[in-house]
């Protein structure tokens, strides 16, 4: 079990951050082993003939599905840019390299493809991490950020609504906050230990690629828990939302459409990926419903993301 110490003022040092590194190595789950994620079973098929150095990719990874520390670093920014990511595991120090992946692998051997020089490893990895990402990743990114968004607008939402403890207790039954501790219960009992978020805050990254939350390995490293994003059922779904007949006929087929779909918050792009329509026919129609207060917006980086309002709801429900 891993305990953090919200003491005090830390309690406001709570933030979210999305990472583009980090869901590119938590994806490595998927990759090594498929059938813990069948919701990903689309996206793995499209990626079945990528031309990957699958035997590093996979040494990064162990029977549990950890993966080392440093290549998880904590965001340093809500937005964070995977160059700058990169960046940062490209400077880790070779002690560091070594310890991590031998702390991953339970006989403290470094798997073959990494085995030698730490700062030899090190370029082989960024340069997997990087193809990987080119091949797989970057077509899909708008629609997987679009997911992890809409998530932290709903985390952010429970917190004014209901507090800090309801929106850890709704992220899974193995977070909790009792007064200044937040416990979170792992699948490994191998790691357990306790710190102080003081002068580090916490950071909380939401991920497609976890189905429990999770910690980094050592305690030394900055407070961070990656946690389930809700969403993730829709991710790689292209089927149009039907519509009550009625609300057709009453709004049009697009804007039953957008109203179906935005019972969960999502960007613009999102919704012209699921509906199949250009990104600038879907902002018409947005701006369109949201001043007749069937929607609300709000702003989350780069991003706009609606969700239906309750007269939206109301809507829905009656032509139901």
């Amino acid at each position: 079990m891993i305990t953090y110490e919200l003491a005090g003022p830390d309690l406001g040092e709570v933030r979210f951050a999305i990472s583009p590194l980090n869901e590119l190595t938590l994806s490595l789950r998927a990759l090594r082993d498929p059938g813990r994620f069948p919701l990903h079973l689309p996206w793995l098929r499209s990626i079945a003939g990528a031309d990957l150095d699958r035997e590093t990719l996979f040494a990064l990874t162990n029977e549990r599905l950890w993966t080392p520390d440093f290549i998880n670093p904590r965001p340093r920014s809500p937005l964070a840019r995977l160059e700058d990511e990169l960046d940062v595991v490209a400077a880790t120090p070779p002690h560091r390299v070594r310890d991590d992946l031998a702390s991953v692998h339970y006989d403290g051997e470094v798997p073959a493809p990494l085995a030698g020089r730490p700062q030899t490893a090190l370029r082989r990895v960024v340069t997997a991490l990087r193809d990987y990402w080119d091949a797989c990743f970057e077509p899909h990114w708008h629609r997987m950020r679009a997911v992890l968004e809409a998530d932290i607008v709903h985390r952010g939402r429970t917190i004014v609504v209901s507090g800090m403890a309801t929106m850890f207790a709704g992220i899974s039954p193995r977070v909790a906050l009792a007064d200044d501790l937040l416990t979170i219960q792992l699948s490994s009992s191998k790691v357990d230990y306790r710190r102080t978020t003081a002068g580090d805050g916490l950071t909380l990254v939401p991920t497609l690629f976890s189905r429990n939350p999770s910690t980094p390995i050592s305690p030394d490293e900055p407070p961070v828990m990656f946690y389930p994003a809700r969403g993730l059922g829709t991710l790689w779904t292209s089927d149009r939302p039907r519509a009550p007949q009625a609300l057709r006929d009453l709004i049009g087929e697009t804007r039953s459409g957008l109203l179906t779909l935005l019972e969960a918050p999502a960007s613009s792009t999102e919704l012209a990926v699921r509906l199949g329509v250009t990104p600038t026919a879907v902002n018409q129609h947005l701006r369109a419903m949201r001043a007749a207060g069937l929607l609300t917006s709000a702003r989350h980086g780069r991003s706009v993301l609606y969700l239906r309002s309750d007269l939206g709801d109301r809507l829905i429900d009656a032509a139901t």
